[in-house]
């Protein structure tokens, strides 16, 4: 890998401050959250191609029909999770390039991440290896089935649209764990699922678009 993975140089510096100034006016207050993903260098996570886009505010291709989804959206899910609490023993559904897992990383030492393509997971772990970042555990398998030798987990962000919440994850959510995930197709909203003593107690959040929660593997 030929970029520049430290981001040391005065322009990478200068695009990463301009991108936590912006996700700062569009109302992300968490400093722990906007220090975890200034720490993570997210040009060395998509296409070199695309690598001078790496900090708008946009989601990009990761091919096999994949995105990196755009800063504000890994930064609302996380402040929503890490908001009065620490994360603890966190899963991610759809690893991707492993841009999300790393920024959590920041913040967690117990990062689990599950991938259905393998290929894409191939390159989550090259990329993660780049960064030197050796906390997360990927794990090939069928997103929509957790990770159940590993539960149960305090916190779990789905990064793919489900048309429901998987059974599995909120069997394997902890007790005062937290669950966030995009429901919905055409139609789709940010929800903060979690478990209290009296059950699962669910909150609509934000707009958003995300590619669909397959099952399998491929």
């Amino acid at each position: 890998m030929n970029r520049n993975v430290s981001g040391s140089g005065m322009t990478s510096q200068r695009t990463r401050a301009r991108m936590i100034e912006r996700l700062r006016e569009q109302g992300i207050r968490d400093e722990r959250v906007l220090a975890a993903i200034a720490a993570v260098p997210r040009h060395v996570f998509v296409e070199e191609a695309l690598a001078s886009r790496a900090y708008e505010d946009t989601a990009l291709p990761l091919g096999f029909s994949q995105t990196i989804s755009q800063p504000f959206i890994v930064a609302r899910m996380i402040e929503v999770l890490c908001d009065g609490r620490e994360l603890g023993k966190t899963l991610e559904i759809g690893a991707g390039c492993g841009y999300q897992a790393a920024v959590l990383a920041q913040l967690t030492d117990e990062v689990y991440a599950v991938e259905r393509i393998e290929l894409l997971l191939a390159k989550a772990k090259l990329n993660l290896r780049a960064i030197q970042q050796f906390k997360v555990r990927l794990k090939y398998a069928d997103g929509q089935l957790g990770l159940p030798e590993a539960a149960p987990f305090d916190t779990i962000i789905v990064a793919a649209a489900a048309a429901r919440v998987p059974r599995a994850l909120l069997q394997q959510l902890a007790p005062n764990g937290r669950l966030i995930l995009p429901l919905g197709a055409a139609s789709q909203q940010l929800v903060l699922i979690e478990r209290r003593a009296e059950g699962f107690v669910e909150t609509r959040l934000d707009a958003v678009r995300f590619v669909p929660l397959l099952s399998g593997v491929e």
